[in-house]
């Protein structure tokens, strides 16, 4: 006769197998708990490391005061910019004249490291806000809109030297500034900073599109296509047509507005040749980007070159540059310019371009 088996020692392998396994499951729990702990801090860390490397990158020691200027029938708000630490001045002054496009005083943070090169040779910089009408505006309403914002600065702010501003602009302003320094009242404007400006409007334009071609590999039937098509466009303004007969064209750009048309309609035939040879002998510095799909600087250069006072011209062009200045493998890799904006905006420029403009505005400063 079998005997009757013991359920003992099943029953009391199964507790031990239960709590062996329970063991080993706390044991992961608690790995996998730790595991994530270190993750979130490693995560804090690196996020709290980032952030102070954007918040000292992005330390310009400026003194930004928020301003609302009078100018050509605006109130435009601004930012008057001040050196810290070198008193309250009074200090020299570059009022900034914006290129093409919507743009606001600060240019999306763009101008900061412009305005710590200037603020490091001792001066205020001042920009405005474009009006919202800008697109309206002829040359001649931006020149004068220029003329207001430093006649503001020059009798109004007791921080700033009225016998010691100058301008600083970019691209469409070349043809903008030297109306300026011709009207501006006594005693002046002292000194003149351009960035990427070209002579003549329609030819700049006609530079711009063969630019533009060569870089996309276009062949000779495309690039002859193109050219006709600008012809075509350049007649219709030439004899003042409509958007509307514009838009029934056969090459027209079907995104270009109406708004737009018109500021290109009243300032297609800008050229700076009569206004540059109009101007007082004051120090110019002309730079340009060898990189610039824009605007042939050689042709900006030269002109320069033949009509302004003997000893007033000083030339930086700056190699792997663009036509915004800067530096040109950044500007045509979005994910680079993006991270280069946000860790390291002062290495957007091609080295110099910052420092060259601190030392002419040191230049200024001297005694002759």
């Amino acid at each position: 006769m079998n005997e009757p088996r013991n359920p003992e020692p099943q029953m009391t392998e199964t507790r031990t197998s239960r709590t062996s396994r329970t063991s080993r499951t706390s044991r992961t729990s608690r790995a996998l708990r730790r595991a994530l702990l270190t993750v979130l801090l490693l995560a804090l860390t690196t996020a709290l490391l980032l952030t102070g490397v954007v918040l000292w990158q992005h330390d310009y020691g400026l003194h930004e005061e928020r301003v609302t200027v009078p100018a050509a029938g605006h109130d435009l708000p601004g930012v008057l910019a001040t050196p810290t630490g070198q008193g309250r001045g009074p200090f020299p002054l570059v009022v900034l004249v914006h290129g093409d496009g919507e743009v606001d005083a600060t240019h999306d943070g763009f101008y900061r490291p412009y305005w710590e090169a200037f603020a490091r040779a001792g001066y205020a910089s001042l920009s405005l806000d474009k009006p919202a009408d800008w697109l309206g505006q002829t040359m001649d309403d931006r020149a004068r809109e220029t003329v207001d914002a430093l006649t503001w600065a020059a009798r109004t702010r007791p921080e700033i030297d009225p016998a010691r501003i100058g301008l600083w602009g970019a691209s469409q302003a070349g043809w903008v500034m030297p109306k300026v320094v011709a009207r501006a009242p006594a005693p002046g404007v002292r000194f003149v900073i351009a960035v990427g400006t070209a002579v003549n409007w329609e030819r700049q334009g006609e530079y711009n599109l063969r630019a533009e071609l060569r870089a996309a590999g276009a062949d000779a039937e495309r690039t002859a296509a193109a050219l006709r098509t600008r012809e075509a466009t350049l007649a219709l303004l030439r004899r003042g047509a409509t958007y509307e007969e514009y838009r029934a064209s056969p090459g027209a750009d079907r995104e270009l507005t109406a708004e737009r048309w018109t500021f290109i309609s009243r300032n297609h035939t800008a050229d700076v040749t009569a206004d540059l040879r109009a101007m007082p002998p004051v120090p110019v510095l002309l730079i340009s980007g060898a990189d610039d799909l824009n605007v042939d600087g050689a042709e900006t250069e030269a002109l320069h070159r033949s009509v302004l006072a003997p000893g007033t011209l000083t030339v930086h062009r700056y190699p792997g540059a663009t036509h915004a200045l800067l530096r040109t493998e950044v500007e045509r890799s979005s994910w680079r310019l993006t991270l280069t904006a946000v860790f390291a905006p002062r290495a957007l420029f091609p080295p110099g371009l910052l420092v060259d403009q601190q030392h002419f505005l040191e230049e200024r400063s001297r005694p002759a």
